[in-house]
C-alpha cells in the first residue's frame, strides 16, 4: 500500500511567538492564493510567518509580510518573497473578522501554515488581542512552574 504523500495538516510554518505576544480569542482556517513556485517552495518547508499579519484591503483579507523564499529551480519565473497574498474565506467569516478588527481594536495574526489532507495550502488565522507585559511575565511563570512540576513528578514516581 502506497504511503500518503500529503499527511493531514502537515505544518509548514508555525508562529509560536504569536501565542506569547497575543491572547488568541478565536481561530479560523483560510485558503491562500499562491503562485506555483510558492507552493513548491512551501513544500520544502522554509517559510516564515513570524512577522506577518492579515489586513483588509478593498473588502478582502490579505496576508502581509509572510516570507516564502524563492524556489531555486524556477529561474526567471520566480515569485516575490514578501508580496501580499489573498486569503480565501466565506463572506460571513470575512465580515466578522473585519468588523472585530475595526471596532474592538483586535488584530488578525497567522498562527500556522500547512497543507491539509488533500494537499491544499491553508493558513490558520487567529483573532487576537495584544498582551500586556505583566501578562507575558505571568504566562512565563506558569510555563516554568508546569515544567518544574512535571520534572518533580517524573523524578518521584
Amino acid at each position: 500500500m502506497a504511503k500518503n504523500p500529503h499527511p493531514a495538516n502537515r505544518a509548514v510554518a508555525e508562529n509560536r511567538k504569536a501565542r506569547f505576544n497575543y491572547e488568541i480569542l478565536e481561530d479560523v482556517e483560510a485558503g491562500i492564493v499562491l503562485a506555483g513556485t510558492e507552493v513548491k517552495s512551501l513544500r520544502e518547508g522554509r517559510t516564515n510567518i513570524a512577522d506577518s499579519y492579515a489586513g483588509e484591503t478593498g473588502g478582502e483579507l490579505w496576508l502581509y509580510n509572510a516570507y516564502i523564499p524563492e524556489y531555486q529551480q524556477a529561474n526567471r519565473f520566480n515569485h516575490e518573497t514578501k508580496r501580499p497574498r489573498k486569503l480565501l474565506l466565506h463572506r460571513r467569516e470575512m465580515n466578522k473578522l473585519i468588523g472585530a478588527v475595526s471596532q474592538d481594536g483586535l488584530t488578525i495574526v497567522p498562527l500556522k501554515m500547512y497543507f491539509n489532507g488533500r494537499g491544499v495550502a491553508k493558513v490558520q488565522l487567529g483573532l487576537a488581542r495584544g498582551k500586556k507585559t505583566h501578562d507575558k511575565r505571568e504566562a512565563s511563570k506558569q510555563r516554568d512552574w508546569q515544567r518544574d512540576k512535571a520534572r518533580l513528578l517524573r523524578d518521584r514516581g
